[in-house]
Order: structure tokens, then C-alpha cells, then sequence
């Protein structure tokens, strides 16, 4: 396997015939996921590695130079790796069930979560949480409570959700916004503020 500098794998991987390179850079690629999900399926980390050359290909320009190109493209693929695997996790994971276990209290905010708070900080918190979900409950929309629930509550990915609500990206980032921007005036006609919020739990 050639050793190249960096200008060398942009240019080598900007030339027409890069059929070398590529094979070149998909067996790095391949070795640095075989060493960090030793667990993964061989089949998986090829496609993973697959992936991450067609988004190399497509940000060859956005390569400052500020490492190694094989450092900077190894975490791609990681980043490609970790994003999927996340994905596929929640595939079986329904916005049904999620729902039904927000509405029975079985969880609390996942960005929010405080895995050991004082008595006074637990207090505080619940208070929080209380008027938060009945502001969800009787505010927002049908749609926008099971997306809120799901990405601020549950931590559903955006495109996982989108997929189960079947819609895109661009219309749920749209909905999760008037969505917050409903309950932050909500919020502040109650006098609290979501730095309020974000102190009780210390995000």
C-alpha cells in the first residue's frame, strides 16, 4: 500500500483513474473499523467504510490540512460507523411505545438527566418536569408532542423519527421548532426561562 503525503491522497483521489487510491484508502479505512468495533459484523463495517469514502470524495475541498488525511479520514468513517449503528438500534423501537412510556412517567428528559442530584436539585427538577410535560400535553399539537417527546425525551434520532412519522428532516426540524418556540413563551409567561431550566439540571 502506497505511503502519501497529504497533497498526494487529494491528488491521487482527484485524478480520473483514482481506482488505486480508492482501494488504498477503503482498506485503511476498513482496518481502523475492524480495530474499533471488533463486535461489528465484517459485512457492516464494509459498508460503513463504503459510506465514508463517498462523503470523503464529496468534502475532498473541506480538508484544512490541519492533520494527517487518513487521521481526517478515518474519523469519518467513525463518525459514518457510530451514526448508523445508532440508527439501526432504534429501528425497532416504535414512537407508540415511546409515547405510551412518556405518558406513564417511566423516563425523564435524556438530555436533562442529572444522575445524582441534592434533595433541593431533585425538588426543583420534578417541579420542572411537571410543568414542562403539562405544557407539551395541552400546548403543542399531536405531531409536535410525539416529536418533541420522542427527540427531547426519548433521544430518537431526527431521521428515525421522521421516517416514522413519514415525513423529512426539513418539515420535523420546522415542527421541533414552532414546538419550542410555543413552549418557550409558555414558559416565560409562567417566569421561567429556559436558562432556568438548563440550571436545574446544570447543562
Amino acid at each position: 500500500m502506497a505511503d502519501r503525503t497529504n497533497q498526494e491522497w487529494l491528488d491521487a483521489l482527484r485524478e480520473p483513474g483514482q481506482t488505486e487510491a480508492l482501494a488504498d484508502l477503503r482498506a485503511l479505512l476498513l482496518r481502523g473499523l475492524r480495530s474499533a468495533l471488533p463486535d461489528v459484523p465484517e459485512e457492516s463495517r464494509e459498508d460503513f467504510a463504503q459510506e465514508a469514502l463517498l462523503k470523503i470524495l464529496d468534502n475532498l475541498d473541506s480538508f484544512r490540512g490541519e492533520s494527517r488525511f487518513t487521521t481526517w479520514a478515518y474519523k469519518i468513517a467513525i463518525h459514518v460507523a457510530f451514526t448508523e449503528l445508532r440508527r439501526r438500534r432504534w429501528r425497532n423501537v416504535s414512537l407508540q411505545d415511546l409515547m405510551a412510556q412518556y405518558d406513564e412517567g417511566d423516563f425523564t428528559l435524556a438530555v436533562l438527566a442529572d444522575p445524582a442530584p441534592s434533595p433541593e436539585q431533585r425538588v426543583t427538577q420534578q417541579m420542572l418536569l411537571d410543568m414542562v410535560r403539562q405544557l407539551i400535553a395541552e400546548e403543542l399539537t399531536d405531531r409536535q408532542r410525539q416529536a418533541m417527546v420522542a427527540a427531547v425525551f426519548g433521544g430518537m434520532p431526527l431521521q428515525e423519527i421522521a421516517r416514522q412519522m413519514d415525513t423529512n428532516c426539513n418539515a420535523l426540524y420546522k415542527l421541533l421548532y414552532d414546538a419550542r418556540q410555543r413552549l418557550q413563551r409558555q414558559m416565560l409567561a409562567r417566569g421561567v426561562s429556559m436558562e432556568d431550566l438548563l440550571e436545574a439540571f446544570e447543562v
